[in-house]
């Protein structure tokens, strides 16, 4: 069999397979250390002459992932952003050996190639009960990134409940509602919001009189107006929710919104953005 220098192996659970050097082939170039703390994901091995040289990892976060010309969509779940480069002294494999070896190490364990051009590709497997999306994008100098979301649902870990807003309303007149979920640039509700939604109706009903601003908030991406009429239509969403599920009267809801112009952290980083993506509700 021909030893191609530039294949990419998947790892295979309970199987090791050990490199087979040439007979009189040269030794082995000493291997530059990767970054400290940082390791190949599972799905991938990496480039032969490559070093890991940047990673990261997020419990719950989201990417873009291209399907086809002008289409994508948001997978959400953990992330993991690794990067690597070519060792000092070794050849650069090239953007499509890169994108080759990573395509065809999807398809050899049933994933689907979903897309790509000139710098990346887009890629998907569901194996073992989790669904894996994948990018690979080749323009690193002498390098390249992947980006990997593993599939899942956030784990709830901030629980909304009436008693909790009647709190929080009494002590400052304002409370965030955690738990309320859109996706990226859309204003219907998921599915994940209907328990955080039943506990403002419970505040609701439990106190007649009460009368509240559901606020939408965002963070600074994409144009102040864009994030005013997402925000608002965020917002609106979650009054028709509890006036068309929940019986509340609409004269006692107003919904409104902000956009990005009261933010509870700095829009410089993706924590803080994700906080001040939320919904509050302010005593009127």
């Amino acid at each position: 069999m021909k030893l191609c220098r530039s294949v990419v192996f998947l790892i295979v659970a309970a199987f090791f397979i050990a490199p087979v050097l040439p007979v009189n082939a040269a030794p082995p170039q000493a291997r530059e250390p990767d970054a400290p703390g940082c390791s190949d994901h599972p799905l991938f091995t990496r480039m032969l002459n490559m070093r890991l040289v940047t990673c990261k990892t997020i419990a719950f976060d989201s990417a873009k992932f291209k399907t086809g010309k002008g289409t994508e969509v948001v997978v959400e779940g953990k992330r993991y952003d690794i990067k690597y480069q070519t060792m000092a002294g070794s050849e650069f494999p090239g953007p499509i050996a890169i994108l080759r070896n990573h395509q065809q190490a999807i398809t050899n364990i049933g994933g689907t190639v979903l897309f790509e051009d000139p710098r990346y590709t887009w890629l998907k497997v569901a194996k073992d009960g989790k669904e894996i999306w994948a990018q690979v994008d080749t323009a690193w100098n002498k390098g390249y990134m992947l980006t990997i979301i593993e599939k899942q649902a956030m784990a709830q870990e901030v629980v909304a409940s009436a008693e909790l807003f009647r709190s929080g309303l009494s002590a400052s007149g304002h409370v965030e509602v955690p738990g309320i979920f859109f996706d990226t640039g859309k204003s219907v509700l998921k599915p994940e919001s209907e328990a955080a939604v039943t506990e403002i109706a419970k505040l609701l009903k439990a106190d007649p009189v009460l009368k509240v601003y559901v606020v939408g908030h965002t963070d600074n991406v994409a144009a102040l107006d864009l994030n005013l009429k997402l925000s608002q239509a965020r917002a609106e969403a979650v009054v028709q929710a509890l006036v068309a599920k929940h019986g509340i009267a609409a004269g006692r809801l107003s919904g409104q919104g902000v956009g990005p112009l009261s933010p509870v952290a700095d829009n410089g980083a993706d924590e803080g953005r994700a906080k001040n993506r939320r919904v509050e509700l302010v005593k009127q």
